[in-house]
């Protein structure tokens, strides 16, 4: 097993550079434009493609011979993304080229790579930060992605390919209940509250709402600076929303490293076709739809991967209505869980408690020791061993 893992880095191309990559990059969108121009619309294999049309780019368009094949790939790719999702392939714009290892190489003295342009070979420096020297040390990438980005700044996107070791099975799980008001809190105790992501996605929805109003009102020029403005501000709340779910993701890891054990999260899948269906407030909505539940999801996986953790992702339903101690089904209210059990009695934090019970279900989910979950109450069968017919 080997994980991909992409790595942004930075060129610094001299002035002659940065004007061979631009026309590099525009050749290569105009070659991709005429091959899905100039092909039958429903033909979608790059074999028979390249067998038709890979002579022709060539000549057309001056590109190296694996430049021309990337380019024939490039449609065969947009096209069957197009026919899974059943709509059109959009136009081709020059902002990237995939690389292998036939037309790009990396050096790790200096720091440098060579990449095949349009009309020569060029090497070019790489502005690296420590994290990309330390991920880049004795590392030999064999594939990368040259990007324009939207500031006008040229990179290169390097995909490691990092070997795993299958996980081993643990004896303890720390469970992770997932929400809005709480962006994860764990059956150990720890949680992170959403109320900064709130503010900071409330905040921004009222700048947008001002610049939208006061560009419907103005000017071209308005208009387009209001545009590059929207762009700005969505790039900082993307930026601010993806730091938080990195720092949680790397706490959980670590917290699940030092304890042998593995993680157990809800499985929040299709939460927003179920809740749309419902009828809220708009800002509810909004703050609904902007739920990054899923990013934080692949956080953890792919750093539970490299550290071999364990995930189990487990269904949500009665996690949080039934109370951890006795398995009965209990009331809650906001933020409180109370059990109605005569006999338990306990009430506390219900994030917590829904954690604690991901904890107890995904153990005995993973460790496969039989469909009952261990209680030390006994009579008749309540909460989640009443829902699942046991």
């Amino acid at each position: 097993m080997e994980q991909i893992r992409t790595l942004v880095c930075k060129l610094q191309p001299t002035e002659e550079q940065e004007l061979e990559l631009h026309a590099t990059l525009v050749r290569f969108a105009e070659a991709c434009t005429y091959v899905h121009a100039t092909l039958p619309p429903n033909m979608r294999n790059k074999d028979r493609m390249q067998a038709l049309i890979y002579r022709d780019v060539r000549d057309r368009f001056q590109l190296s011979a694996h430049l021309a094949i990337q380019a024939i790939r490039r449609v065969a790719m947009h096209r069957k993304a197009a026919h899974e999702t059943q709509s059109g392939v959009g136009t081709f714009a020059p902002t990237s080229i995939q690389y292998d290892a036939r037309i790009f190489s990396f050096r790790e003295r200096g720091h440098t790579v060579s990449l095949t342009l349009l009309h020569r070979r060029e090497r070019l420096c790489l502005a690296l930060g420590h994290y990309q020297r330390g991920k880049l040390k004795g590392a030999t990438p064999t594939a990368a992605q040259l990007c324009r980005h939207g500031d006008g700044t040229y990179a290169l996107h390097i995909q490691l390919h990092t070997p795993l070791t299958p996980p081993p099975m643990p004896d303890k799980a720390i469970g992770v209940d997932l929400g809005r008001r709480d962006i994860a809190h764990t059956s150990t105790g720890q949680s992170w509250s959403g109320d900064d992501m709130r503010r900071v996605r409330d905040h921004y929805a009222r700048v947008r709402r001002g610049v939208q109003q006061h560009v419907s009102k103005g000017t071209r020029s308005t208009r387009r600076r209001g545009r590059q403005l929207l762009a700005r501000l969505s790039g900082r709340e993307k930026r601010f929303q993806r730091h938080t779910n990195h720092r949680i993701s790397k706490t959980l890891v670590a917290e699940a490293t030092a304890a042998q054990a593995m993680l157990v999260l809800e499985d929040l899948q299709g939460i927003r076709q179920r809740t749309n269906t419902q009828r809220r407030t708009k800002t509810e909505r909004r703050r609904s739809n902007s739920w990054a539940f899923f990013q934080l999801r692949q956080f953890v996986a792919y750093k539970a991967a490299v550290a071999s953790v364990l995930v189990v992702w487990h269904p949500p339903a009665y996690t949080s209505q039934m109370c951890h101690a006795c398995l009965h089904l209990g009331h809650r209210q906001a933020k409180r869980f109370a059990c109605t059990n005569a006999v338990c009695g306990w009430c506390g934090d219900a994030d917590g408690h829904a954690a604690k019970n991901l904890a107890i279900l995904g153990l005995n989910v993973a460790q496969a020791r039989g469909p009952w979950v261990h209680s030390r109450w006994s009579g008749k069968s309540t909460g989640l061993l009443k829902a699942a017919g046991l």
